[in-house]
């Protein structure tokens, strides 16, 4: 049941490249890691001794994992209760109206979700008469793309009946059940009884899926004993390859949807289910889009919300920076496209799933959208993870333009259904879901939460099962 010798090199190689760009002093380790006898042993000392690579002389930022020392990193004035006035009523509309543009957004970008460029999608659109896009994909744009999707056969123009399985959806969906069962009180070992229980291993990518692993194989060490929760916090750290990528941020939503106008807990939140599998950039960036979407239900100037966002964000940070400067160009362009220019000029070797690229072009749509449909069509035309971010940008467009916004036309070819792939998630009308969805607001205000009942839970409180 172990893994081969050739993966973990694999592996151990990925994380020494993760560490150099993470400001570490890698120089000589690929050299030892190639002289290791091809052992268990050997390479199982050489991960551990990975977590003692001091930090580059002339490195200048910092980078925490742990949720206070962020708190200490960032800035002092941010808000910590609530902003502005809350309206349940109001947010729970704003909540479904969010997750059905995320849904869209998600499906708009993914038959076209393999790294183009906005140079490229600008044109194949314009060969087909269809720039700037209006509407899904259509086949004669992935013809004049000339590369598309696996996915492309269910989820472009004219092919669509419903919403077709999606691991951003599945996420969103997730962090719904971790709120509905545990609350805000939800702890690492709740997410990992979740995943084991609902997630296909097929569904996930990167650390998501190595950390599902881990999960399973804790499950078999343990079955139905208790174990020490803390043996949870240091997955993430070791034989766990790129863990500052997108795969955290896709998780956020569910958590600024549940805290209209507090940004701080639902950056808290955010940081609980990041930690789960990812450090560094990829928790940050998860943290930073929950507490926009939190606060996009209170606030009007999209430049405030994301500037409040980014208070919950460590300010040594990689992130922080490269967001700041990304926020400055946004918000001193005339135009999207003006404003895509500089950011690709200067970021442009982050591409698919590298985060920073994709945030810069998140906070361009959603000060420049005129509407949730032209956000999403945006978000898209700016190429990288067109799905991922397709979904994100959905939700944050959704919240801050609210009930009504969305136009019918992008929900009618998925007539009211959605297959998400998940296991023991029997809901299928898509509009029950948003429902549901839009209860999260309410839920964690009055405290009302109820575990499911499973085998994970049998020493949990049975008290608190449906």
């Amino acid at each position: 049941m172990l893994p081969s010798l050739t993966f973990l090199k694999r592996q151990l190689e990925g994380i020494l490249r993760n560490k150099f760009e993470q400001g570490h002093q890698t120089s000589g380790y690929l050299a030892k890691l190639e002289e290791l006898p091809a052992s268990y042993d050997a390479y199982v000392e050489f991960a551990h001794s990975l977590a003692s690579i001091p930090m580059r002389d002339n490195w200048s930022y910092y980078e925490p994992n742990d949720l206070e020392e962020i708190w200490r990193e960032c800035d002092p004035a941010r808000p910590l209760g609530q902003v502005g006035i809350l309206n349940l009523k109001d947010s729970s509309k704003r909540v479904e109206t969010g997750f059905l543009a995320s849904v869209c957004g998600s499906m708009l970008g993914k038959p076209i979700e393999v790294n183009p460029s906005l140079s490229e999608l600008r044109q194949a659109l314009t060969s087909v008469g269809e720039w700037p896009l209006n509407d899904y994909i259509s086949d004669e744009i992935l013809h004049a793309l000339d590369r598309r999707h696996w996915s492309w056969y269910e989820t472009t123009r004219g092919r669509m009946h419903y919403v077709a399985p999606d691991d951003d959806i599945n996420y969103t969906i997730m962090g719904m059940m971790a709120l509905e069962q545990f609350g805000t009180g939800f702890t690492k070992r709740n997410v990992r009884d979740l995943w084991i229980n609902h997630i296909p291993i097929s569904t996930t990518w990167g650390p998501e899926r190595a950390i599902l692993l881990r999960s399973g194989m804790s499950y078999l060490e343990h079955d139905r004993d208790i174990f020490n929760h803390s043996e949870i916090e240091g997955w993430p750290d070791f034989m766990v390859q790129d863990t500052e990528l997108c795969g955290a941020a896709i998780r956020a939503d569910a958590y600024g949807y549940a805290c209209p106008g507090q940004p701080a807990l639902a950056a808290e939140l955010a940081w609980r289910d990041a930690s789960f599998t990812h450090r560094r950039t990829g928790i940050y960036a998860t943290m930073f889009i929950a507490a926009a979407i939190a606060v996009a239900h209170v606030l009007r100037d999209p430049i405030e919300i994301m500037s409040t966002a980014l208070q919950f964000v460590p300010r040594r940070s990689r992130f922080y920076e490269i967001t700041q400067d990304c926020l400055q160009m946004v918000a001193n362009a005339d135009n999207w496209l003006a404003a895509y220019q500089s950011i690709n000029l200067k970021y442009a070797n982050y591409c698919h799933c590298q985060v920073y690229q994709e945030i810069g072009t998140l906070m361009n749509t959603f000060r420049f959208a005129e509407n949730v449909g032209d956000g999403i069509c945006k978000q898209v035309m700016q190429g990288n993870d067109t799905d991922s971010f397709g979904a994100t940008a959905g939700s944050l467009l959704g919240v801050y333009f609210g009930s009504g916004s969305l136009e019918p036309r992008w929900l009618e070819p998925f007539q009211d259904r959605i297959y998400t792939g998940l296991s023991y998630f029997n809901e299928q009308k898509l509009s029950r879901l948003a429902e549901r969805m839009g209860r999260l607001p309410e839920l964690l205000h009055i405290g009302q939460h109820r575990i499911q009942p499973s085998e994970l839970y049998v020493n949990e409180n049975v008290d608190s099962c449906l």
